[in-house]
């Protein structure tokens, strides 16, 4: 089986080793290509405007100068001497929950695959405060990621989906299981803009995230997370609001 990997947070990334040790339990044909340097929420960009560069850094280990999407773009159709069995995206510092897979890099980097017709599953972990830099423990992905992995590896996906996978930021031996849950929703107001004064006293912005909340009762990714369970969600790529689209066909009937 040959296995492509790809992520947002660079090919330096602690989680893309963490990812190729899952990978490599799995198959001895494994290929990277991701981005040169941090694309954290690049989402589903294309570069089109400036030319991608691609550096080999050894006989299987690309990166690219570009988005998570222009990676695993060059990875298929420029790196891989065949189209690949499995995408694994990640693994990401930080969670990918709710309505952040829009702003996500790894996960745009699974739909991408799932858009050329391959098995893409994105793989993301949680961590327990902001600030943590390289602090952040990836050890329930290490050990939960081969299990969750070997039940999905030969799952029947449906054409056009992916699976989004959260591990919660707890110890791998305190991780109580595994859900599979439906995609939550965040509160839109907890975003927040953090302003500044450069050294030559120019005002600047950072857009930063607070706190994940979550409703109690709900059957989604962010209780799961919450609750210490793994998180597994599968997503769809038809946007389309079929109650919607009913009511438009009468109207413009």
């Amino acid at each position: 089986m040959r296995i492509l990997l790809t992520n947002d947070d660079g090919i330096n990334a602690p989680g893309l080793n963490v990812l190729e040790r899952i990978a490599r339990q799995f198959s001895d044909d494994v290929w990277i290509c991701a981005p040169s340097e941090e694309q954290s929420g690049a989402g589903h960009s294309l570069t089109l405007t400036r030319p991608v560069r691609l550096y080999k850094h050894a006989e299987r280990r690309f990166s690219v100068s570009g988005t998570p999407t222009d990676a695993l773009t060059m990875g298929i159709k420029k790196v891989l001497p065949a189209p690949p069995d499995l995408i694994l995206s990640g693994v990401n510092r930080g969670a990918n929950l709710g309505d952040d897979v829009t702003y996500s890099g790894t996960v745009s980097a699974a739909i991408e695959g799932a858009l050329a017709g391959v098995r893409s599953i994105a793989f993301s972990q949680v961590y327990s405060k902001e600030g943590m830099g390289d602090d952040v423990s990836f050890a329930a992905a290490e050990e939960w990621g081969p299990k969750l992995l070997k039940s999905l590896i030969d799952a029947p996906f449906a054409p056009r989906t992916l699976v989004n996978v959260n591990f919660p930021a707890l110890a791998a031996n305190e991780v109580k299981g595994i859900r599979a849950v439906r995609q939550g929703f965040h509160d839109y107001a907890r975003g927040s803009v953090v302003e500044g004064t450069d050294p030559r006293g120019y005002r600047y912005f950072w857009f930063g995230l607070d706190g994940i909340e979550h409703t109690p009762g709900h059957d989604s990714d962010l209780e799961a997370i919450a609750d210490g369970y793994v998180s597994v969600t599968p997503l769809q790529l038809d946007l389309t609001h079929d109650a919607s689209l009913a009511m438009l066909k009468e109207r413009f009937a």
